[in-house]
């Protein structure tokens, strides 16, 4: 029978939407449709949901486990020693933890990488949202290793194409070149290429992995992933940072379609750099938005992470005109659905049911010269009241089904890992 809002502000005027199925049917005024859930939308506003285009969910389980250190010591004296810990039990309550907190601010849909996918996945069924899951593939140049590595992935790969589930879409996800051996990305575009399926990867973080990059192969890592044919035509490849790319790297990212996924928080809390955007921008690649994992933000609301995305390009640049709003709102909703081929990211008839009503009695949204200056600028994820995925309704005033239980898991996990 569907879902009914009544009085929403949506693009300045009070509307009307009636969501029949897991798409939006209609809107209009004085909308008169049977539907099994009614929502009084008066004092709220419509928009579309939030897409987080690269994180690591499970690792909401790390938040302030290590913070204030650079990257590759983060890496290999904090985080892969306790993540070697980390059980299937322990990973699946991470990603329930993750999802809580994303559907809390506003977020109905995420790109993750990690390990014990088959858990993350059951996370994101129970949870209504939508996910884009792959194993977190890191050989380290070992052949027995890339072996297991490559087994994993294919086992997660046919996993969630089982599931059958259009909210749980699988992705080939190797870690990063610099963990990644040659073989083992050529096994990964190859699959890609014959699973149709899409490849995320993190790709020049840091000045540290282009300088190994060019030590090892006398090339810069786009360059390197290039000459190996890793860009092959058609092939959907989401890179998340994109720090240290010169122009030509940016033109052969252009030339291939890659998407970079913006990371702001991340970035400066690792001392990382900061993305080149205008050059991105004038070179005409799509660019979205993420928070990485709660290890290293340590936070997934996305509201906080377009204010930061905004900010630091004006500061970087001494420019107070870049990367203005809208454009920053696009990065977290139109321009990361086109990245995964979403019919989503705006509220229009025909389009995906996914949408939230932001809260206009908050006082971080008052007054209301500009709600998307206010979306980015000042709101936060307790803005939001209502939050709508694939047409079912996954908090409302607020509340979210299961939310205590999970938290007293989480911290059970935190016990035993602070031992």
């Amino acid at each position: 029978m569907g879902i009914l809002i009544k009085n929403v502000l949506l693009d300045n005027e009070t509307k009307d939407i009636f969501i029949k199925g897991n798409s939006i049917e209609k809107i209009g005024s004085s909308i008169e449709k049977n539907a099994d859930i009614a929502i009084d939308g008066s004092g709220k506003a419509a928009i579309p949901s939030l897409i987080n285009a690269h994180t690591h969910s499970a690792m909401n389980l790390l938040r302030s486990f290590a913070d204030d250190m650079v990257l590759d010591e983060w890496l290999n004296k904090k985080i892969w020693p306790v993540e070697a810990k980390l059980s299937r039990e322990d990973i699946y309550w991470g990603a329930k933890f993750a999802c809580l907190e994303m559907i809390k601010s506003g977020t109905t849909c995420f790109n993750d990488m990690y390990f014990s996918m088959d858990a993350v996945a059951q996370a994101v069924k129970e949870s209504g949202m939508r996910a884009f899951l792959g194993h977190a593939m890191l050989d380290f140049s070992d052949e027995s290793k890339r072996k297991k590595e490559i087994d994993a992935a294919q086992k997660f790969v046919d996993y969630a194409k089982k599931l059958n589930n259009s909210r749980i879409v699988p992705v080939l996800t190797p870690h990063s070149i610099y963990t990644v051996s040659r073989e083992g990305l050529v096994w990964i575009k190859d699959c890609a290429e014959k699973n149709n399926l899409a490849v995320h990867i993190h790709l020049s973080e840091t000045e540290k992995e282009v300088n190994d990059c060019v030590k090892k192969t006398g090339k810069r890592p786009v360059e390197y992933l290039e000459s190996i044919e890793f860009f092959a035509p058609g092939l959907n490849v989401i890179a998340a940072h994109g720090i240290w790319l010169d122009n030509n790297e940016i033109k052969i990212l252009k030339k291939h379609g890659v998407t970079i996924v913006y990371n702001p928080a991340s970035n400066m809390k690792l001392g990382s750099g900061v993305l080149p955007f205008e050059k991105l921008k004038k070179a005409g690649l799509n660019v979205c938005l993420g928070t990485d994992s709660s290890a290293s933000n340590n936070s997934l609301d996305m509201f906080e992470e377009m204010k930061f995305a905004s900010l630091l390009q004006k500061s970087n640049a001494g420019n107070p005109v870049v990367l203005p709003a809208q454009e920053c709102f696009d990065m977290a909703t139109v321009n990361a659905a086109r990245a995964f081929g979403l019919n989503c990211g705006k509220i229009k008839e025909g389009t995906l049911a996914d949408l939230l009503l932001v809260d206009l009695n908050n006082t971080k949204l008052n007054p209301n010269y500009n709600l998307v200056s206010n979306l980015v600028y000042s709101a936060t994820g307790d803005c939001v009241d209502t939050v709508i995925c694939d047409g079912r309704v996954l908090m409302h005033g607020r509340k979210v089904k299961g939310e205590k239980e999970i938290l007293r898991k989480v911290n059970e996990i935190f016990l035993k890992l602070k031992k």
